[in-house]
């Protein structure tokens, strides 16, 4: 007997379950390469465009004010909306002194790279690549809001790293009153004792560069963005922003801090929209469930 069917018909094919799990692995195999590829080309895209800056369609233009000022003189240029201004504290300009001394070319490539890792951040390997393609004009730019973004995501479980915020743009800060209204003391005194300490020891190496940083903002406050930012005036976003906040830290919903912080810039750049990647990684299981400091505060 040979095996056939009683009735003669062909035998049927049959694939295994481990037949079809090696070829749905080595499918999502050469997909990740393929990612992995695309973001390749887009990191060498815009290390190759950066350089030199000012190019037509040349990449870089937000990260190249925080490469050109100089310690002595740090907001020689800070005109809000001039292409080349420096506007944040000096902390954060010290913060970057490891990357400044570095040619500009080679600056936007570590920079870049930071800028991907906070996308890997938001988005975890799963929607990584997706990321990069809804963040490139973010990451071509090379402003900070991935950054900001990354920072507020990370801050449910290390707080300190608000102070990224609140030295830079400073309103996204408005986030904090998630821990306010929650009273999780803990997290809300680490947040702004973090920041405080930076600024401290910032302050006493820089003293001169701070207070001419608190003239800077006296100056550009109330001042819209440029034809590159979304037309609502921070007036009208900033008390949809304190009630979204609000609203989510009563019933839970940690994904409305960052885009609570975000509709909290100063100007909403159309690249600031980036920080919406944030809800991703603030959607999953493990992120909505408290750190033990916050149940114990609560």
């Amino acid at each position: 007997m040979t095996g056939q069917p009683i009735d003669g018909s062909s035998p049927r094919a049959t694939t295994s379950p481990a037949t079809t799990s090696i070829a749905a692995r080595a499918w999502r195999d050469r997909r990740e390469l393929v990612g992995l590829a695309l973001v390749a080309a887009v990191w060498s895209a815009i290390v190759v465009f950066a350089e030199p800056w000012g190019r037509p369609w040349g990449t870089g233009q937000d990260a190249y004010c925080y490469w050109i000022p100089t310690y002595d003189q740090p907001y020689a240029r800070s005109d809000w909306t001039d292409p080349i201004a420096y506007v944040y504290s000096p902390a954060f300009l010290q913060l970057l002194a490891p990357l400044k001394v570095l040619p500009w070319q080679a600056f936007m490539a570590v920079w870049t790279t930071i800028q991907l890792g906070a996308v890997l951040v938001l988005t975890g390997r799963r929607w990584f690549v997706a990321g990069v393609i809804l963040g490139l004009m973010e990451l071509a730019g090379g402003n900070i809001h991935l950054l900001l973004a990354a920072a507020m995501v990370l801050g449910f479980r290390w707080p300190a790293a608000w102070a990224l915020v609140l030295l830079t743009k400073i309103t996204p800060g408005v986030g904090l009153l998630w821990f306010l209204i929650r009273r999780e003391w803990r997290h809300l005194g680490i947040a702004l004792g973090a920041t405080a300490l930076i600024a401290a020891v910032s302050f006493v190496s820089m003293p001169d560069a701070w207070l001419d940083w608190v003239g800077v903002l006296s100056r550009i406050a109330g001042r819209d963005g440029t034809w590159a930012a979304v037309p609502i005036p921070f007036l009208i976003r900033l008390p949809v922003a304190i009630v979204l906040v609000v609203w989510g830290a009563r019933t839970d919903r940690r994904w409305v801090v960052p885009v609570a912080g975000m509709l909290a810039l100063p100007a909403l750049w159309y690249g600031g929209l980036s920080m919406l990647l944030a809800v991703i990684a603030l959607q999953s299981p493990a992120a909505t469930r408290p750190s033990p400091a916050a149940r114990e505060d609560r």
